[in-house]
């Protein structure tokens, strides 16, 4: 992460051409918005003085508290050469937002992670390192530029041309992220037609978060740019893959040990790994709320399509929620299979790091959660349970009732976030229930 300073940025911005610049924050359901300024107001922006309304953003705050101020984050200073640079080019800045009165907004998703950071740095740990693989899908559009559920190819998992015909949106997508500075790791078809994933070097939490919502809009754009639409939807097509994001985690010291490791462990897994884990598992229901938060997230979480719907972990096994990657060493990592790419990533690394810590200071030893080598899948719900093992929530609603029951997910998100979030997503669950679908209608209409 670049260490720029105001006048490095004022002279870039002169040097390269741009004329326009994007504030950039996240509301609290994930959404990217923006405050666009011309360039002659870069040099008010970098001394905080750009205010917008915050009573119109998404879980912010009452009219009467309405002014906000962005402070941008000077190391996210970005050029989009991408975008269309007819009128000079395109720059952007991530902010954090802050209040009138010269606080940080309790309610910003960016500080309530930053917040969970210094938490686990007070414990003594230095880095939470994260590495997401978001996946997504490509269709076509119709004649009128609105998209369709026909996928841009019938292609599967790691197939090439002519199968593959997203192969070469795949490509301009990598190449467009690495001129913004990514290191681009892997880019290949996945399992469903149509569905894509690129993956990227981990970093740490705050950067990883950044990066991820920058990829979503570079991954939309070059779609767009091909004529095809990007989707993250967790589950778009009956019948196939969803598209997850699975979510790498490991924690090291101050020196960059990975201290999920351990050479003398047969599984070469320390036991601060297994308490986090143990951490994390017994909070996945609670926190499903915020890394599955949609009605469709659901829709994937289900047997038969490789998406995790049992709470568990394991070393080898992909029906787990949980698996440990063979890497080991500087790679050694739990990977949350659960998570999907419509969630807040500050508000989901908050409550996964909350949720490791909370394990690693209470569970002991002698109680952490063992693996489970079984075909979780295969196994009778009678089985599961006499091996400890839950169910992930099988919809919005009951994920809800067990993030309000959680006194840790109250506690991460701030008494304002928290409650303004679970609004959000009761209105979500009462606007689906009353809603009569093409299911219902194919079903009952005629009966």
């Amino acid at each position: 992460m670049k260490k720029y300073t105001k006048t490095e940025i004022l002279k870039m911005a002169k040097n390269e051409g741009v004329s326009y610049v994007r504030l950039q924050f996240t509301d609290i359901m994930g959404t990217i918005k923006a405050v666009e300024i011309s360039v002659s107001q870069l040099e008010d922006a970098l001394d905080n003085k750009i205010m917008f309304d915050g009573s119109s953003i998404e879980g912010f705050v009452r009219i009467k508290e309405a002014d906000m101020f962005l402070r941008p984050d000077l190391s996210t200073w970005l050029i989009l050469d991408f975008e269309d640079s007819s009128y000079g080019k395109v720059a952007r800045l991530i902010c954090d937002v802050y209040t009138s009165y010269g606080k940080p907004f309790q309610g910003d998703p960016r500080y309530i992670l930053k917040r969970q950071i210094k938490a686990m740095q007070d414990m003594g740990f230095a880095e939470f390192d994260v590495g997401f693989e978001p996946e997504f899908f490509l269709f076509k559009m119709d004649a009128n530029g609105k998209p369709t559920l026909e996928p841009v190819d019938s292609g599967s998992y790691f197939d090439l041309s002519p199968i593959d015909g997203a192969e070469y949106v795949r490509r301009d997508i990598a190449l467009e992220l690495q001129k913004l500075g990514f290191t681009i790791q892997t880019v290949h078809h996945e399992v469903a037609p149509g569905q894509e994933e690129i993956t990227f070097r981990f970093g740490n939490a705050l950067e990883a978060c950044d990066n991820v919502q920058t990829f979503k809009q570079v991954v939309k754009f070059v779609a767009r740019k091909h004529g095809y639409f990007a989707t993250f939807m967790p589950k778009p097509i009956v019948g196939v893959n969803g598209s997850g994001m699975h979510t790498n985690c490991s924690l090291s010291d101050k020196d960059g040990n990975n201290l999920f490791y351990d050479p003398e462990d047969p599984m070469k897994l320390s036991l601060l790994a297994r308490k986090w884990i143990s951490g994390i598992l017994a909070h996945s229901r609670s926190m499903a709320a915020v890394t599955n938060p949609t009605i469709n997230s659901y829709k994937r979480l289900i047997p038969g399509y490789e998406a995790p719907c049992y709470v568990c972990w394991s070393d080898a096994n992909r029906s787990s929620m949980i698996r440990i990657p063979a890497a080991r060493g500087k790679g050694t990592r739990t990977e949350l299979r659960h998570v999907d790419a419509t969630t807040n990533p500050y508000l989901a690394l908050a409550v996964i790091l909350a949720s490791g810590l909370d394990g690693i200071k209470h569970v002991k030893a002698e109680d952490v959660v063992p693996p489970v080598y079984d075909n979780i899948f295969a196994l009778t719900r009678e089985q599961r349970e006499a091996q400890g093992i839950k169910n992930m929530p099988e919809n919005l609603k009951d994920a809800t009732k067990e993030f309000r029951a959680d006194p840790l997910m109250a506690k991460v998100l701030g008494e304002h976030a928290f409650s303004k979030y679970v609004e959000a997503l009761k209105l979500e669950w009462k606007e689906y229930r009353a809603l009569v679908t093409e299911w219902e209608l194919e079903r009952y209409l005629v009966k």
